[in-house]
C-alpha cells in the first residue's frame, strides 16, 4: 500500500510540476507534509536543501529521498518512477506537437501565457521556505525573527545577484558562517 501511495503522490507531483523543480515545491510540500505527513515542514526544508545540492533534478532527488526514507530502496525506486513517468509521456507528446506546429502563433501564445503561472509557483515555494527560515517557531512575530538567517539570506541574495558569485560557493560560505556563528553562540 505504501508503494502505491508513494507512486501516486509523486505521479501527481510529476504531472503538475510545470515549470521545473522549484515550481513543484508547493505540490511536493502539499503531498508529503500536509496530505501524508511523511515529513515535517522543517524536514521538508532540509529536503529542499539536499535536493538542491545533489546533482540532478530537484523533483527526482526529492522523490528518491522521500521514497527511501518511507520505504527503503524499493520506495526510492517507486517514488522516482512516479515522478518521472508523467514527464516521459508529456515531453514526448509536447515535442511532437511543438515540431509539428511551431510556426503557429497559437503555440507562441500558449507558451507565453504559462510564464506568469510558473513565476507565481516558484515565488510561492520560495516565500514559504523563506518564512520558515525567518520564523523557525512558526510564530510570525518580531521577537521570533531569525536575524542571522535574515542577514545570511540578504548577503547570499546580494552576492549572487549583484556580485555574480557562484551559487555553490555562496551555499558553502553561508553554511560555514551559520555553523561557525552557532558554535560561537552556543559554545559547543
Amino acid at each position: 500500500m505504501i508503494y502505491l501511495q508513494l507512486f501516486f503522490s509523486f505521479l501527481i507531483v510529476g504531472l503538475f510540476s510545470i515549470g521545473g523543480g522549484y515550481a513543484a515545491m508547493p505540490i511536493i510540500q502539499s503531498e508529503i507534509v500536509a496530505k501524508h505527513g511523511w515529513l515535517s515542514l522543517e524536514e521538508f526544508s532540509h529536503l529542499v536543501t539536499i535536493a538542491e545540492m545533489t546533482p540532478g533534478p530537484i523533483v527526482v532527488n526529492g522523490a528518491t529521498f522521500v521514497g527511501n526514507r518511507i520505504a527503503g530502496i524499493p520506495g526510492a525506486i517507486i517514488a522516482t518512477l512516479g515522478s518521472i513517468f508523467p514527464a516521459l509521456i508529456i515531453v514526448s507528446l509536447l515535442a511532437y506537437l511543438y515540431y509539428r506546429y511551431k510556426t503557429l502563433d497559437l503555440m507562441n501564445s500558449i507558451l507565453s501565457s504559462l510564464r506568469p503561472v510558473v513565476i507565481a509557483l516558484i515565488a510561492s515555494a520560495g516565500l514559504s521556505i523563506l518564512l520558515h527560515l525567518l520564523y523557525e517557531q512558526n510564530t510570525q512575530s518580531f521577537e521570533n525573527l531569525n536575524w542571522l538567517g535574515l542577514v545570511l539570506f540578504g548577503s547570499a541574495f546580494f552576492a549572487m545577484r549583484k556580485l555574480k558569485w557562484n551559487p555553490v560557493l555562496v551555499m558553502f560560505l553561508c553554511g560555514g558562517l551559520y555553523l561557525g556563528i552557532q558554535v560561537l553562540i552556543t559554545g559547543a
